[in-house]
C-alpha cells in the first residue's frame, strides 16, 4: 500500500580515508629528523629544549613589559600627586588609567604574544623540515 510518500534512503557509509604515516616523497633528511624528534635523541631533546626556551622568554619578556607598565602607573600618581585631580568627562584620571587602559593593553599583548609564538613554532618546523 502506498499513500504517494517516499522512503528516505538509508544513509551511505562515510567514505574510507587512506591514511599514510610517511609521505615517500619527501626527502630523506626530513624524514631523519621527524625520526630523530619521535626516537628523542640526544640532538632532539636539545632542539626541542630551544623551542620550549623561545617561547619561555617571549613569554617573560611580555609579562615584565606588562608588570613594569602597570606597577608604573601607581608610581606615577604618587610622584606626580596633581594628576590625581585630573578628570576625563567627569571620570577621574587614575579611574581610567587604572580600571580601562589596562584591558585594551592586555588583549594587544595576548595578541603579540600569539602572533610571535606562532612565528617561533613556524621557524621551528621549518628548521625540522630543512
Amino acid at each position: 500500500m502506498t499513500d504517494g510518500t517516499t522512503q528516505p534512503k538509508p544513509p551511505r557509509p562515510p567514505r574510507r580515508k587512506r591514511v599514510v604515516l610517511a609521505d615517500s616523497r619527501a626527502p630523506v633528511t626530513v624524514l631523519r629528523t621527524v625520526l630523530e624528534l619521535e626516537e628523542q635523541t640526544s640532538w632532539a631533546e636539545e632542539v626541542v629544549r630551544g623551542f620550549i626556551r623561545t617561547q619561555f622568554w617571549t613569554a617573560v619578556k611580555l609579562a615584565l613589559l606588562v608588570i613594569g607598565t602597570l606597577g608604573a602607573l601607581p608610581l606615577v600618581f604618587f610622584l606626580a600627586p596633581g594628576l590625581s585631580g585630573v578628570t576625563v568627562v567627569g571620570v577621574p584620571l587614575p579611574w581610567i588609567l587604572l580600571g580601562i587602559v589596562p584591558f585594551p593593553l592586555l588583549f594587544g599583548l595576548a595578541y603579540w604574544y600569539n602572533v610571535l609564538a606562532e612565528r617561533h613554532e613556524r621557524d621551528f618546523v621549518d628548521m625540522v623540515e630543512k
